[in-house]
């Protein structure tokens, strides 16, 4: 008799679990799961065109003007990161200096204008792009600094002088800690970008061509895709 009340409870046992997986396999089919659709975030880059307004900057030999090549260049790399799904904000996107007319110092003022921009994005990124001189005229090559102390801007900074290296026939054979105030104002990941030499004739010529700026514009977003990849936001 004990025998035959257990084999009853053993198939009463089996009979529930198989209305239990039924009644799971029903709400699988007709009450799915909602997945979130909802995409991650971009990050935020902020793109600063070095100089503008009565602040040129360097003039090459044949006459390039500094703070107009470096709006070139950020409008470029704005350009192509947005079509990458990048957020983007620029310092500047004209000629206009970022200053208070009024102000005794323009350059302080200027600063504290794209340390407050900067600020206010909260970006993952920010980038200043510049152009280089210097007294001996066959210096040349793309250069990339980074902030002091930050092991992320060291990351990005050599990742991007690699990609110079790579791509743009760049000697140097890594990034190096920039003295910067657009570096060092904040405590976001910053790098800064010297796209070569207006000092030196022949790539000032060659700075000045779309086929250089692309492919400045191509090894910088090279690397962030690079750099994004294996960093967390």
């Amino acid at each position: 008799m004990k025998h035959k009340f257990l084999k009853i409870k053993k198939k009463l046992i089996v009979a529930v679990l198989l209305c239990i997986l039924l009644i799971g396999l029903f709400c699988a089919t007709y009450f799915p799961i909602k997945v979130s659709s909802t995409p991650k975030p971009a990050h935020t880059i902020v793109i600063d065109a070095g100089h503008g307004g009565r602040d040129g900057g360097s003039v090459g030999v044949n006459g390039t003007i500094e703070k107009e090549i470096n709006l070139e260049y950020s409008i470029a790399l704005r350009d192509k990161l947005v079509q990458a799904g990048y957020n983007v904000i620029m310092t500047r996107s004209d000629d206009k200096g970022l200053y208070d007319e009024n102000a005794t110092n323009k350059k302080i003022s200027d600063m504290k204008a794209r340390f407050n921009i900067i600020r206010q994005a909260n970006p993952s990124l920010v980038i200043s792009i510049h152009m280089n001189s210097f007294t001996n005229s066959s210096a040349k090559g793309a250069l990339t600094y980074y902030r002091t102390g930050d092991p992320a801007s060291r990351t990005c900074g050599n990742l991007i002088q690699k990609s110079f290296n790579t791509y743009c026939n760049a000697r140097s054979t890594s990034a190096s800690v920039g003295d910067y105030f657009i570096l060092n104002c904040s405590y976001y990941t910053s790098v800064l970008v010297e796209c070569g030499f207006l000092s030196n004739p022949e790539e000032e010529r060659m700075l000045n061509t779309d086929e250089y700026k692309n492919k400045i514009v191509n090894a910088i977003c090279s690397a962030l895709t690079l750099y994004f990849g294996n960093s967390v936001n």
